[in-house]
């Protein structure tokens, strides 16, 4: 198969770094310094637990000089980069190829669907914690790496296209990332968000940091609270959990390392763009939508509004 990875931060540079490794044609849709150090120097990964990964000569380019047609893209951007996602989606994709965003943004494949008709857009997650720390360089310090992927209820796929996803698990799992072609993606999907979303959430309201959720009191108070919010209208959506959201999330939360904050507080800190709209907002007006109450969610989006970030 041919792989893109269109955005090569933290989340596309370890899927495709992996990917790359294990001998598969892969190409990395980068700019700027982070483009220029690939095509330089090679991608590196440094990981805490295989050392360091290093991919001597990626293939990488800008989404205008891409010109080739791919069995695979993995969509790998931030939320609020979405639209130039699809743009080069609707450039370069075929009937046949699969595309799967990769973003913490609950239900990204049915908003590219709308947009992208005659595509193949799945729904799909992970787990990881990498981030970009300098041109061409990415850190890996956990070792969690589990990707979700599978086709939303009632979506219509050719039988050719549900082969070729069954197919990409076996690929992923020996480039010895952690796969799993779902079979209810929306429940995987909401489950992950449910992490994610109060974390973020949670660390730049309170400007904290992993270490802190580990603790009783207040944040880890408000994280249980913002998990039980999301998984109260995962109920109200038809969903059915596999699991206990809250225990299993307070178990991932407390096996981080010290020290650790999120993407979302990065950026925000950087004086940039945020994921805030679709990791808090979003949820704060699905209550509404929905008529479930989630008081925290609405709590932090209007603090939000108020340092004009959604």
């Amino acid at each position: 198969m041919k792989f893109v990875i269109f955005g090569s931060g933290g989340t596309g540079g370890v899927i495709g770094g992996y990917l790359a490794q294990a001998g598969n044609d892969v190409t990395f849709i980068a700019r700027g310094k982070h483009l220029a150090a690939m095509q330089e120097n090679g991608l590196t990964i440094h990981t805490n637990h295989r050392g360091d990964i290093h991919i001597e000569k990626p293939q990488a380019c800008t989404a205008e000089e891409y010109a080739d047609t791919p069995d695979v893209i993995f969509v790998c951007v931030k939320y609020y980069g979405l639209d130039s996602a699809i743009d080069f989606v609707r450039r370069v994709a075929t009937k046949t190829t699969l595309i799967i965003p990769i973003l913490n943004v609950f239900g990204t494949g049915g908003v590219m669907q709308e947009k992208l008709p005659g595509r193949v857009i799945l729904d799909g997650c992970i787990y990881v914690f990498a981030k970009r720390s300098a041109p061409g360089i990415i850190e890996q310090p956990q070792k969690i790496l589990r990707v979700f992927y599978g086709f939303r209820r009632g979506q219509e796929a050719s039988p050719e296209a549900r082969k070729t996803a069954q197919d990409l698990e076996a690929i992923l799992r020996a480039a010895d990332i952690h796969a799993h072609f779902s079979s209810d993606i929306e429940r995987d999907a909401l489950t992950k968000f449910s992490f994610v979303s109060p974390m973020g959430a949670v660390g730049l309201y309170y400007d904290c940091k992993s270490d802190d959720f580990q603790k009783e009191g207040e944040i880890r108070d408000a994280f249980i609270s913002m998990v039980s919010e999301v998984r109260n209208l995962g109920v109200k959506m038809g969903i059915t959990f596999d699991r206990d959201l809250v225990k299993e999330n307070l178990r991932l939360m407390d096996a981080f390392a010290p020290g650790l904050t999120t993407s979302m507080q990065r950026d925000v800190a950087a004086g940039g763009s945020s994921e805030f709209k679709g990791l808090v907002e979003r949820i704060s007006l699905l209550g509404k939508k929905l008529a479930v109450p989630v008081p925290t969610y609405d709590k932090i989006t209007a603090w939000g509004k108020e340092h004009h970030l959604c």
